[in-house]
């Protein structure tokens, strides 16, 4: 049995999906699928190891697409981020439970199982492959890292295009040409004899080579500078006090985002009759209703995202954005802001203009989402916070060294707002059905001819942290902590036995022995 030293375990509640609902991305109505759970509390490490299994949360709502059965049809280039459907995932099961009750059950469990077990040799990590979406390197320290290109919006990754060379290179180019061709002899010799300004051929052998990505992101200007830019990272959960201070201000600047940015139409669904069911997953009734009755609140969603100024969505924002299952740790050898959920915040001329909400786990700094004033859309902040949150990466990497990596979520193929995170290099996509991890250069045939694919091209390969032995899975059941092989014995519902196993296979064995599956 797991046995936790120095803190609690991760608490979930798992459901499996029944049933489609509308896809944020392609607009079809029954186009996307999902399983997911509500984490009461998780600590870093499990979610770590979750993502490196195909999980992502949207506040405490934590959830992995069937990717076999998601839809991934093309999609339009204007077509908007899939943000309604996050909304939708978040209060999917937006369980209101005594929190504080569970928490003393837990610790009462915990203090008497404590004193009875024996603590067990931790999990090792997995270091040369553990990395969802995008990576910084492939076992190489970070700091090896140069980002050569800035990706345009809506753009793919594209293998045959060379770098592209900063404009600032092109403007000394022209300028040299023009001075050569006022001087028919050419040399540089020359150009510098008659004064030219020795910064227009540095002596560096090779002038147009890229800057370093740390040269670029954190290039000091000025005093006398027009414009000052501060990038500051608060704790989001639990709230630091510099998260509450600024709270209002960066909600105003979310409110802006959804009203300029995300303008959707209204589809307003028909109803013809009206019944009323206990809220409750024990009634058979609500249950068997429950995705006909989610599938109608993401269509209520869709249909008011666009919200007037005064109501725009502020519960939405503090769930989706705010509030996190991650446990803060801050052990000795992490980095100094320690490990959870944060808001970075660019403050430019003394205001916020954009927020990226990032998690900071023990292998990487994971992209949870971004948004931004409108008015400063000119800026391309969504590909400076990308290139913003490596540099960060990497300069927690100095410190802790297992902190490498950069995941930026799922990649979408056939979506061109998704498929611009391709041209970031080095990039591996991870396998949906043996969970390594995989070169972009490798997957993107397949992906041209299919929407679902095995990146993984060893037929032998298997899930290596597959549920092998679902006896050991911990269940927390009745104020007791107990392992499944005690807690089938008291069920008759063969449903429960399928949902259990299946949570299982989808957490994987490490995870399922880790955390608390809590069943009432």
């Amino acid at each position: 049995m797991a046995f936790w030293a120095g803190g609690s375990p991760s608490i979930v509640d798992y459901f499996p999906s029944e049933d489609f609902y509308r896809c944020g991305y392609c607009k079809n109505e029954l186009g996307s699928r999902s399983n997911g759970m509500w984490a009461h509390s998780m600590t870093v490490q499990d979610y770590q190891d979750l993502i490196d299994r195909g999980w992502r949360r949207s506040g405490k709502y934590v959830y992995k697409p069937v990717m076999n059965q998601t839809c991934y049809e093309p999609m339009d280039s204007t077509v908007d981020d899939a943000v309604v459907g996050d909304f939708a995932l978040i209060n999917k099961l937006d369980i209101q439970c005594d929190l504080k009750t569970l928490s003393d059950d837990l610790k009462e469990s915990l203090e008497s199982e404590g004193k009875n077990s024996k603590k067990e040799e931790p999990h090792e990590l997995l270091q040369s492959q553990d990395f969802v979406g995008e990576k910084l390197a492939s076992g190489e320290p970070s700091h090896s890292v140069k980002v050569h290109t800035v990706p345009k919006p809506g753009k793919g990754a594209d293998l045959s295009k060379p770098p592209c060379r900063k404009a600032k290179e092109i403007r000394k180019e022209r300028k040299r040409l023009k001075l050569m061709q006022q001087n028919p002899a050419g040399e540089h010799e020359g150009f510098q004899a008659q004064g030219q300004p020795p910064s227009l051929f540095p002596a560096k052998a090779k002038s147009n080579q890229p800057k370093a990505l740390e040269d670029l992101i954190f290039e000091s200007l000025p005093e006398n500078a027009s414009h000052k830019l501060e990038v500051r990272v608060v704790r989001s959960s639990p709230p630091s006090s510099q998260f509450k201070a600024t709270l209002l201000e960066s909600y105003q600047v979310y409110k802006r985002y959804q009203m300029v940015i995300h303008k959707n139409s209204p589809d307003t669904p028909t109803e013809s009759q009206v019944r009323l069911v206990p809220v409750s997953f024990e009634d058979p009734e609500f249950k068997s209703s429950f995705s006909q009755s989610f599938s109608l609140y993401v269509k209520y969603q869709v249909a008011i995202h666009q919200d007037p100024p005064d109501e725009c969505g502020k519960t939405e924002f503090t769930r989706f954005l705010c509030t996190s299952p991650l446990e803060a740790e801050t052990p000795p050898n992490g980095p100094d802001c320690g490990y959870g959920s944060f808001h970075q915040q660019y403050w430019l001329d003394g205001k916020i203009i954009a927020v990226g909400v990032i998690d900071i786990l023990p292998n990487c700094v994971s992209s949870v989402y971004l948004y931004y004033d409108p008015d400063y859309s000119f800026l391309s902040l969504g590909v400076y916070s990308a290139l913003r949150e490596i540099a960060f990466t990497r300069q927690l990497h100095e410190k802790t060294s297992q902190l490498s990596y950069y995941y930026m979520g799922f990649y979408i193929h056939s979506c061109p707002k998704m498929k611009y995170k391709g041209q970031y290099r080095p990039s591996d996509l991870l396998c949906p059905e043996t969970y390594v991890w995989v070169p972009i250069e490798q997957c993107l045939p397949s992906l041209e001819n299919s929407k679902y694919c095995r990146f993984n091209q060893d037929p032998e390969a298997v899930d290596e942290d597959r549920s092998t032995e679902p006896d050991r899975l911990q269940v927390f059941h009745k104020r007791a902590i107990m392992p499944y092989r005690v807690y089938k014995k008291h069920q008759k519902d063969p449903s429960e036995e399928a949902a259990v196993l299946q949570y299982a296979s989808l957490v994987g064995q490490k995870c399922s022995e880790r955390m608390l599956l809590f069943r009432n």
